[in-house]
């Protein structure tokens, strides 16, 4: 697992953002930190890191933000957080019921290419051409796809927000609506983002 500062001023509270599948910060570079301090988790081939999170006990105040396969991921980490937010996606997001339907996953990673990850930018509701925008090795994606599969969420563990789009052509919104039993509350597609201007936002 790779990490990134996308803002780091000696803030007293911290935005940590676990990001989704095959994904950079290109998604959310246009947030404003304001006075946040803002760590994002990303490529989930391993789930060992070097990122030293004792570092974290420096701030009062520690914020979860996590988005698609990142709701997943981010559980498997014991962080004291002040309050945590999940962004369309689940603690099953590979499920037949609460996540992407098995199947589906399976033919995604096998006829996974260019043109298909072009397709799943498109259907995230952004343009195609953001995929040239990612700095991720194809390869890398390919694989992370893949790893997905091993890992499991922590039962435990409970978000405090749940922000859920009602045109998610990814994890199909009825399959988030019957994990988190909630309605949509967000008009937009599988990456939200484009509606919000500052991280504190999402909180």
């Amino acid at each position: 697992m790779k990490y990134k500062w996308l803002n780091k001023k000696d803030n007293n509270k911290i935005i940590i953002f676990f990001n989704g599948w095959g994904m950079d910060e290109k998604i959310v570079e246009h947030l404003n930190p304001e006075n946040y301090d803002v760590l994002m988790f990303y490529d989930y081939n391993s789930l060992e890191t070097d990122f030293k999170f004792n570092q974290l006990n420096n701030y009062d105040n520690r914020y979860l933000i996590a988005w698609s396969m990142g709701v997943m991921i981010a559980t498997q980490f014991d962080i004291k957080y002040t309050y945590k937010t999940a962004i369309n996606g689940t603690l099953k997001p590979i499920d037949n019921n609460f996540g992407i339907p098995e199947k589906i996953y399976d033919l995604t990673i096998r006829g996974f290419s260019q043109t298909g990850l072009k397709k799943f930018i498109t259907n995230m509701g952004l343009d195609p051409n953001f995929s040239e925008k990612i700095n991720r090795d194809f390869e890398e994606q390919k694989s992370e796809l893949s790893a997905l599969k091993k890992y499991h969420s922590n039962s435990d563990f409970k978000y405090d927000r749940i922000i859920l789009s009602d045109n998610d052509k990814i994890i199909p919104t009825k399959n988030q609506s019957a994990f988190w039993g909630i309605e949509p509350n967000t008009k937009s597609g599988h990456s939200p983002f484009h509606l919000y201007e500052k991280w504190s936002d999402l909180l």
